[in-house]
């Protein structure tokens, strides 16, 4: 059982963080819109967070180097990917965000190339083309998207992949600068906590969490915390069987989102979408990381996101 643990933890954590897709598809269906669901979500995860943090003993810290490390992963890890994915999640099947979620290893070779963090590989090149192979699928063919959704909501939604890949280059180029990456996500949760409330307040997106409660309602509490505890069983299977052996979470992500999607959203596919699919799972294996540049594997629109 010991032995198993690991693999066991690591398909819970992917089956929880890709249950964040259909839960981002369900808190936009009644009329809530981004920085209304970001103000809550990043609210109460930065309160999970900072209660872990208390009970490790670790605290937080906010000197201005890390207050300015907590603001830049805040607006490209967190508020600015999420207006774009919240935006999309309006239009776009619940499969096809998980499945756009993939896209974000292959955005970031082509940006770690620029930083100076990677060297040109052909292999990972490889999967850069399967990845645009597998976007292709879901665009291009009429019958690969239902009639009703413009295909620039796809564009939209990548938007949101680009930040989470130039995320993660970032700290992979100039570090956490001591700070473990609860810390440094509980302080990214705050920040982007005290940046949409003002913006949530002035575009009336604001959300009265005094009632009458529904389905979106509950479908943000539950993303907020099945991220956070995914997120802490991540950084658990990093120091207990190593980065390279947790990266692969990834897969579990994107199967579980596609899953889920079908069995609470009742969503199906086209053929083209299950060949995007593998194409996209194909890609990923080819471009997966430096286990150095991770900081967290996947995550829900609004929360930080690797390479």
């Amino acid at each position: 059982m010991t032995r198993a643990l690991p693999l066991i933890v690591l398909i819970i954590a992917g089956a929880a963080w890709g249950a964040t897709q259909p839960l981002a598809k369900t808190a936009v269906s009644e009329g809530y819109r981004h920085f209304g669901i970001l103000f809550w979500q990043m609210g109460i995860g930065a309160v999970v967070l900072g209660l872990i943090c208390i009970l490790r003993g670790t605290g937080m810290r906010f000197t201005r180097r890390d207050m300015t490390l907590y603001l830049v992963l805040a607006l490209i890890g967190s508020v600015l990917p999420g207006i774009a994915s919240y935006s999309a999640a309006i239009h776009l099947p619940s499969g096809v965000l998980s499945i756009l979620l993939s896209s974000i290893p292959m955005i970031a070779f082509p940006i770690a190339l620029l930083f100076g963090l990677e060297r040109f590989r052909w292999r990972r090149l490889a999967g850069l083309s399967l990845g645009f192979t597998g976007i292709c699928l879901l665009i291009l063919p009429e019958a690969s998207l239902p009639a009703s959704v413009p295909v620039i909501w796809v564009f939209i939604a990548l938007i949101s992949s680009f930040f989470y890949a130039m995320e993660s280059s970032v700290v992979a180029r100039w570090g956490l600068g001591g700070l473990d990456p609860v810390q440094t996500l509980c302080g990214a949760s705050l920040v982007g906590t005290l940046i949409t409330l003002p913006l949530a307040l002035a575009t009336g997106q604001f959300i009265d969490p005094r009632g009458p409660w529904g389905a979106p309602d509950a479908a943000i509490v539950g993303s907020s915390l099945l991220h956070a505890g995914a997120y802490v069983a991540y950084v658990w299977l990093v120091g207990r069987a190593g980065p390279v052996f947790t990266v692969q979470i990834s897969y579990f992500v994107t199967l579980f989102g596609v899953t889920w999607a079908m069995i609470f959203l009742n969503e199906s596919y086209s053929p083209y979408f299950w060949a995007a699919l593998a194409v996209m799972l194909a890609g990923l294996a080819l471009v997966q990381p430096r286990p150095k540049a991770v900081l967290v594997p996947a995550a829900q629109p609004g929360h930080t996101e690797p390479s």
